[in-house]
């Protein structure tokens, strides 16, 4: 094992604060000409370093290499209202009364923290300075919000074809009573009758598409259509994601990060053939679902599998890992916010391996496949995943998963110590919506 640890603090280059400008330009290496995405993980959705630093590579991706498109995993029209403020949008469709401060539900956390705030404030400076069209705009890859997007979608008709309003919102009816918590129209679609909303829901989709030349002259850009088009096929997936959850946990999540991936091609189709994108999400999301237990045990995918699939070479999937520090968690779903501490990695974990190095930050490249380190790290490993749920007293069997690393991801960032995220003060509305990702609730 020395031999390995050797190799890997050979290996690891050492990596000055996110803050630094020389952090980011650590990651120049991995762009080429024709790189179209670029998807930066994390480990958990409550560590600083992680936002922190996904922050400093898109800046440097945004100004240097001239990417104008940020996809979260946060909730389409949630980000809907920051894309607006960071783009300074002069829509002729105001913004919709039913919005609320973006991203107060149950885990507000992930977003309302004072990183991705800091974050929201620069891409709005950078794009201050920019044409529209030059704009980098802000976009959620997510389908849980389903309330907000049927208003969303109920409020540009209203607008644009109030007949056509009125006929949806009688559609989305069928839909209305399970709104706030759609898990519970999951459990009720197991008895016979409820599957009669997927009809509908994909009428009002239908309906908007056949009429998008007609409603996208509206608005400049047709941005404002793109907005409800986006909000009526997350309530189309949405309907059938809450209907698949009870039958089991693969059919859900491969439907929702199918939806991930299908909602970051029509967003970049809709920036045009030039446009590249970063995309935030977990470690779980973008890291070769194909090369981790979710693959070959759960026969699940991800948007890191779909990206490499549909992009080649032309996609780089980032992942990030940290040894101990603290977390900010829930014990339960839709409990109280704590700031946890980390239990020290396992003895067999690739997060050990790299705490061995002794080095407190640094980025490993696993491309070449004829370094040694990288065919040491081929053997399968555990690999730590904590989402907005952590039990530490069951670390192994909730938090932990079998992986091969270098398959994984294209290059692995690297904190020894980590701190909890600052959230900011809101007030969080709960739901149940996403029980079903216990326990990891990613």
């Amino acid at each position: 094992m020395s031999h390995l640890f050797n190799l890997a603090r050979e290996s690891l280059v050492p990596l000055p604060e996110p803050e630094d400008d020389a952090f980011g330009q650590q990651f120049d290496r991995f762009i080429t000409d024709k790189t179209r995405v670029v998807l930066l993980g994390e480990a958990s959705h409550g560590t600083s370093e992680f936002y922190r630093s996904r922050a400093a590579i898109t800046k440097r991706l945004v100004e240097k290499f001239g990417f104008n498109i940020v996809a979260v995993e946060a909730d389409w029209p949630d980000a809907a209202n920051i894309d607006r403020w960071v783009r300074q949008k002069d829509t002729r469709i105001s913004k919709p009364t039913y919005e609320v401060e973006p991203f107060t539900r149950f885990p507000s956390w992930m977003w309302q923290n004072t990183d991705v705030s800091n974050f929201f404030t620069w891409l709005k400076d950078h794009n201050s300075k920019l044409s529209f069209d030059e704009r980098c705009g802000f976009y959620g890859l997510d389908l849980y919000n389903l309330r907000a997007s049927m208003g969303a979608v109920i409020n540009y008709l209203s607008q644009v074809d109030p007949a056509s309003a009125e006929t949806a919102k009688k559609r989305y009816g069928c839909l209305s009573p399970w709104a706030n918590d759609p898990s519970l129209y999951g459990m009720a679609s197991l008895s016979a009758g409820y599957a009669k909303c997927e009809k509908e829901v994909i009428r009002v989709q239908v309906d908007l598409l056949s009429k998008s030349l007609r409603y996208a002259i509206h608005t400049a850009n047709g941005e404002e259509y793109f907005n409800a088009e986006q909000n009526a096929r997350l309530v189309t997936d949405a309907e059938k994601y809450y209907r698949v959850m009870f039958y089991g946990a693969a059919d859900s999540w491969n439907l929702r990060d199918t939806h991930f991936f299908d909602t970051l091609m029509n967003i970049l189709k809709k920036r045009g053939p030039a446009s590249r994108a970063v995309v935030w999400a977990h470690n779980s999301h973008i890291g070769d679902a194909r090369f981790t237990s979710m693959g070959t045990l759960r026969e699940e995918l991800n948007i890191g599998q779909l990206c490499r699939e549909e992009f080649q070479d032309a996609a780089t999937l980032i992942g990030f890992g940290t040894h101990t520090g603290t977390v900010a968690a829930a014990h339960e779903w839709d409990s109280p916010m704590k700031v946890m501490d980390v239990v020290p990695s396992r003895p067999d974990s690739y997060e050990r391996i790299f705490h061995e190095t002794g080095i407190p930050r640094g980025v490993i490249d696993l491309r070449d496949p004829n370094k040694e380190i990288n065919r040491l790290l081929l053997k399968e490993r555990k690999e730590r995943f904590i989402g907005v749920i952590y039990r530490p007293e069951t670390e192994l069997w909730s938090h932990y998963s079998d992986a091969v690393l270098p398959r994984q991801f294209d290059a692995y960032v690297w904190f020894d110590q980590t701190n909890a995220v600052t959230p900011l003060k809101v007030r969080e509305k709960h739901d149940r919506a996403q029980d079903e990702t216990y326990p990891f609730g990613l």
